[in-house]
């Protein structure tokens, strides 16, 4: 028998997932709600951006380069993938399987800054990370202010009513 660590908090973050997944999946299209019963998952992803671009970074280790897919369509950025189950012909005996498997999407809406000519993935060490570039007009733009620029001094006459 093979002794398992327990840890009083894991049953609280498997039941946090799980009700993360069911208020995604409310009001989703139809095909593109992710199920708790097939075994899908949705892979965590952080969302930030600079002056330059904007990036998305998504956790997706153990997926094949191969089996994702990234798409942009109308303002509309989607990560698909897919986690496959790798059996061996051993003889196992499991206990517990906890790591998600299935397919997954993502689906983002970009602001309209976004450059859509100008994307980059890459994936590393199990992590996928896109750049959006900006559009230019999209850039800060510093505006130098001069001293005294355009300011002259004029004489100006006064009148007394006589």
């Amino acid at each position: 028998m093979t002794i398992t660590r327990w840890t009083p908090f894991s049953d609280l973050a498997v039941l946090q997932n799980r009700l993360n997944s069911i208020f995604n999946d409310f009001g989703a299209p139809e095909g593109r709600s992710e199920s708790l019963a097939s075994g899908n998952f949705t892979p965590a992803v952080d969302v930030y951006e600079d002056a330059q671009k904007i990036v998305l970074k998504l956790d997706v280790p153990g997926i094949r380069q191969e089996d994702i897919d990234v798409r942009l369509e109308n303002q509309t950025l989607t990560v698909k993938g897919e986690r496959k189950f790798e059996k061996e012909e051993k003889e196992e005996n499991f206990h517990r399987i906890e790591r998600r498997y299935g397919s997954f999407i993502r689906v983002f809406t970009l602001p309209q800054t976004a450059d859509m000519d100008k994307v980059n993935a890459d994936y590393k060490d199990g992590v996928l990370q896109v750049e959006i570039a900006k559009k230019s007009e999209a850039q800060p733009k510093q505006i130098k202010v001069g001293v005294g620029a355009g300011t002259r001094q004029k004489q100006v006459e006064a009148k007394t009513a006589a």
